[in-house]
C-alpha cells in the first residue's frame, strides 16, 4: 500500500525527491504532444494520456499487512538526577513520538498496536514480548525513554526475542555502556539519535522484511509448473512454462491500452533510433500480456528467461514492458535471476524506486564499473517523480524497442547484489550453521552515459565511478542493481534486522 501523502525518501539528502501519487498522476495528465518527427502513431492522440491501465501487484506480499507492536519503556515517576535528567519532558516525547508513529502507520498501511502506558518493569517487558510474540508479531517497536533499570534489559530481551526489532533512544537516555551490547546483534538495530526519521524507517524496514518472506515472483521459465522457496528470503518462486508468454501475447489484442502505452513512449522520448513504431507497439503490448499473468498467477514480482522463451520467435523481448513495470513499483526482473529478483524487491520495498539491473563492465582507465544492459526504468528518483530523459533504440540484438534511460551525472548510487545461499553447504559448515543470504552493497557516483553504437554492447550503458577499493576488472557479483541514492547505511541496518549477511564492496 502506498500513500498519497507526501514523505521525503530515506535519501532526501542526495536526491529530494518527494513522494505524491496525486503529483505524478496530475503530471502524466499534462505530459506534452508528440514531436512531428515520430510519425503517425505518436500524433495520432494525446501523447502522454494516462489512459492505459498501471499494473498493480496481485500477490500475497502487496496484500499483506503487517503487525507491529510498539510501546515506551521507562520508569515511574520523575527522573531527577538521572539520565536524561530531570531537564527531559518525557511525556511530552512520548506523545510527539506516538503522534509520529501512528501516522507513519497510517501512512504505510500497518497494524500497529501501541501499548496505551509505559513499560514500568521488567515483568511487565517480558509479558509485552511474550503477547506480541503469541499474536504473531512481524516486529517489535521499543522506545527507550529512561537509561536506568529495567529500560535497557528490556531492550536487550527484545532483541533476543526471536521478534525483528528497532530499538529507538533519544539522545540522554544511553551510553555507548548501553548499546554496545546491541551493536552486532542480529535481528535488531538500535538508533541512537535524535532524527526520529531513522525510527520511522526502521518500522519501513519491519514491513518490508515481513512482505518479502510472504511474497510470491512469477518466473517464467523452462517447460514445467512449480513452486520453489528462494532461500532464506521467504519469496516464493511460481515457476510457469516459457510457453506461456507466447501463448499469451498471440491470443492478446492491441487494445486502446497498448496504444496509449506505446504513443506515450513515442511523444515522450526524446529521440528514437532503430526501433520502429511496431516494435513500441509490440513492447507495450508485453506490459499488458505481463500484467495477465501476474494477475493469472497471483504474483508480487515477474521474471522471465527473456532469451530462452523469445529470442528464437518474433514476440518483442520484454524491455519496454519491465522498464515500465519497474517504473509501476512492479518488481520486473531480467533472465529469471533469483539473485535479482529478491534484489528488486527490496530496493522497491525499502525506498520507493526502481532500480537497473545490469551486466557489470571494467572501466580500466577511468578505474569505473559499467553497468550495461537493455531494460532500465525511467523513474529513477522515485515511482511518483518525474522520469528521466530517455530515447528509444533498439535492443543490442538489433531487435524490439528499448527505453535507454540517461543517468544524472554526479548523482550518487547505491549498488546492491543479493546472492542467495547455495543448496549445498560449504567445508566446514554443519546443518545448524546459519544459512543466509549476502547482500553485496556498495555505492558510487554516476559519470557518464555510453553511446551504443559506436560501442558494443547493452544499449543503457552507464559508467559509476566507485567508492570502494574493489579492484574494476573482479568487481564482484553480476547482474547487480544501481539505484539513485547513497543507501549503504539503510541496506546493512536491514541485514542486521532481517538476519542476512551484509558485505561492503
Amino acid at each position: 500500500m502506498r500513500s498519497n501523502h507526501p514523505t521525503r525518501c530515506p535519501a532526501h539528502a542526495d536526491c529530494g525527491c518527494h513522494l505524491n501519487r496525486r503529483q505524478f498522476l496530475a503530471r502524466a495528465a499534462m505530459a506534452s504532444g508528440a514531436p512531428a518527427i515520430l510519425g503517425g502513431l505518436a500524433a495520432c492522440g494525446p501523447a502522454a494520456s494516462p489512459d492505459f491501465p498501471r499494473i498493480r501487484a496481485c500477490g500475497p506480499g502487496s496484500k499483506y499487512v503487517a503487525r507491529i507492536r510498539a510501546a515506551f519503556v521507562r520508569r515511574k515517576g520523575e527522573y531527577g538526577m538521572r539520565w536524561p535528567g530531570a531537564v527531559y519532558d518525557g511525556e511530552s516525547s512520548r506523545q510527539r513520538y506516538s503522534s509520529l508513529l501512528i501516522a507513519e502507520a497510517g501512512r504505510l498501511g500497518l497494524d500497529l498496536e501501541m501499548r496505551p502506558e509505559p513499560i514500568h518493569s521488567l515483568d511487565e517487558a517480558r509479558a509485552w514480548i511474550e503477547s506480541a510474540r503469541a499474536g504473531s508479531a512481524d516486529g517489535l517497536m521499543v522506545m527507550v525513554h529512561d537509561r536506568q533499570e529495567h529500560s535497557w534489559p528490556t531492550a536487550y530481551l527484545a532483541a533476543e526475542s526471536g521478534i525483528p526489532s528497532v530499538i529507538y533512544s533519544p539522545l540522554g537516555t544511553s551510553f555507548t555502556t548501553n548499546t554496545a551490547r546491541l551493536a552486532e546483534q542480529p535481528g535488531c538495530v538500535v538508533y541512537s539519535t535524535d532524527d526520529f526519521d531513522r525510527a520511522l524507517f526502521g518500522m519501513k524496514m519491519l514491513q518490508a522484511g515481513a512482505r518479502l518472506r510472504r511474497s510470491r515472483c512469477v518466473v517464467i521459465r523452462g517447460e514445467e509448473r512449480k513452486d520453489l522457496p528462494l532461500a532464506d528470503t521467504g519469496i516464493s518462486l511460481r515457476y510457469v512454462p516459457a510457453k506461456t508468454f507466447l501463448e499469451t501475447y498471440q491470443a492478446m489484442p492491441e487494445s486502446t491500452g497498448v496504444h496509449a502505452l506505446a504513443r506515450h513512449y513515442l511523444a515522450n522520448a526524446r529521440r528514437r533510433s532503430g526501433a520502429s513504431e511496431q516494435d513500441v507497439l509490440n513492447g507495450a503490448k508485453s506490459y499488458f500480456v505481463a500484467s495477465k499473468i501476474l494477475a493469472d498467477e497471483e504474483g508480487d514480482a515477474i521474471s522471465m528467461d527473456c532469451l530462452g522463451a523469445l529470442g528464437a520467435s518474433k514476440v518483442s523481448l520484454p524491455c519496454l514492458a519491465w522498464s515500465r513495470m519497474n517504473d509501476d513499483g512492479i518488481p520486473a526482473a531480467c533472465e529469471a535471476d533469483t539473485g535479482a529478483i529478491a534484489s528488486h524487491m527490496v530496493v522497491q520495498a525499502l525506498f520507493d524506486r526502481p532500480a537497473f539491473q545490469q551486466d557489470p563492465v571494467a572501466e580500466t582507465s577511468r578505474d569505473a564499473i559499467i553497468g550495461a544492459h537493455c531494460s532500465c526504468p525511467t523513474r529513477l528518483r522515485g515511482f511518483d517523480s518525474p522520469p528521466e530523459p530517455f530515447d528509444i533504440k533498439h535492443h543490442h540484438g538489433n531487435r524490439d524497442a528499448v527505453p535507454r534511460t540517461l543517468w544524472q551525472p554526479g548523482q550518487r548510487i547505491t549498488c546492491l547484489d543479493i546472492l542467495p545461499p547455495s543448496a549445498k553447504r560449504g567445508p566446514g559448515e554443519s546443518p545448524s550453521t546459519p544459512h543466509r543470504s549476502t547482500f553485496l552493497i556498495s555505492t558510487g557516483e554516476v559519470i557518464e552515459n555510453l553511446n551504443v553504437p559506436p560501442a558494443g554492447g547493452c544499449v543503457v550503458s552507464v559508467m559509476v565511478k566507485m567508492d570502494g577499493h574493489a579492484p574494476v576488472l573482479s568487481f564482484p557479483g553480476f547482474h547487480q542493481l544501481f539505484f539513485y541514492g547513497d543507501f549503504r547505511q539503510h541496506l546493512v541496518e536491514f541485514c542486521r534486522l532481517q538476519n542476512f549477511n551484509a558485505q561492503i564492496v
